[in-house]
């Protein structure tokens, strides 16, 4: 698997060059029209991971991401989130594509009390990567992108603040499209275990080399980190969820493991070992039982 793209990276690959801009700046946060980005003859985005967030907006076109075991088509007008921990591959499927997109790093809301971006619901593991917009809300999306772009540009002092400010009303409108009833959840002492419990799930992944290897894969073992009885974890975690922990474990390590099988050149033992299975017989049978397909024939798809 290669390693997480960078700035660098990232403006060579879509810009063919840097763009000019401070190099204190450089980083922390930039805005792009999307169909500035689109290199004549370039390569198609690769399955890598960034060290950046990305929010877009989509107002014209078709494309398709694949990340981790899934596809989605994204049509616009629509809004798409990327956080530093998803490595997907983007297919452009129409030939005029519009649309604006900035780029952030964690640093940039950190500074002066800001938002911490992986609190935020759009970037939490398990979010949805791609949200529709009707034509109307789109022209208000694209009109603080084009705030942001004016901004970037300007002489101000304190653009940055600015922009800042302009990224987190970006995140709050998303929030707002929200269904009612997801924008707030009371947090009891089952909700908080759960979320801690997933969290140190997630924390494990995603898994970039061979020699990587999960350290929680039972039950039991997330009970023990987390210094309670697994059967108070396991009540927990599906009073608030509706599935059990083990279930959580499976769907989340088998999640992973289409990941690398079709991510990666690792053999099967290999895959198998990063996801803490010492026998590849018992990382067939799991994978097995979880997908119908034995590794072999899930990666000959």
């Amino acid at each position: 698997m290669s390693k997480p793209e960078g700035l660098p990276e990232f403006y060579q690959h879509h810009f063919q060059n840097t763009p000019d801009t401070r190099p204190t700046d450089l980083g922390q946060v930039n805005v792009f029209r999307l169909e500035e980005s689109l290199v004549l003859g370039a390569e198609p985005v690769q399955f890598s991971r960034r060290d950046f967030y990305k929010i877009a907006l989509l107002r014209c076109g078709h494309s398709t991401y694949h990340y981790a075991d899934q596809r989605v088509e994204a049509i616009g007008p629509a809004l798409l989130f990327f956080t530093p921990q998803l490595p997907y591959t983007r297919q452009l499927l129409s030939a005029e594509i519009t649309g604006f997109f900035c780029i952030l790093r964690q640093d940039f809301f950190q500074e002066r009390g800001g938002m911490n971006l992986t609190e935020q619901p759009f970037f939490r593991p398990g979010s949805v990567l791609i949200h529709p917009l009707t034509v109307p809300q789109a022209v208000e999306v694209s009109a603080l992108f084009e705030k942001m772009l004016t901004e970037l540009a300007s002489n101000y002092l304190l653009k940055y603040d600015l922009l800042r400010t302009y990224a987190a009303e970006l995140l709050h409108y998303a929030l707002k499209l929200r269904p009612a009833d997801t924008n707030y959840q009371p947090c009891d002492a089952k909700a908080r275990l759960t979320a801690v419990f997933l969290a140190l799930l997630e924390r494990q992944f995603p898994i970039e080399s061979p020699t990587q290897r999960v350290a929680l894969r039972l039950a039991r073992d997330f009970a023990q980190q987390l210094a309670v009885h697994p059967n108070h974890l396991n009540h927990c975690v599906r009073a608030t969820t509706g599935k059990t922990t083990t279930a959580h474990i499976a769907a989340r390590l088998s999640s992973e493991a289409k990941a690398l099988l079709w991510h990666t050149d690792w053999n099967i033992a290999e895959v198998g070992y990063s996801l803490g299975f010492d026998e590849p017989a018992h990382f067939n049978y799991f994978f097995k039982k979880q997908t119908g397909l034995t590794p072999s024939a899930f990666r000959r798809l």
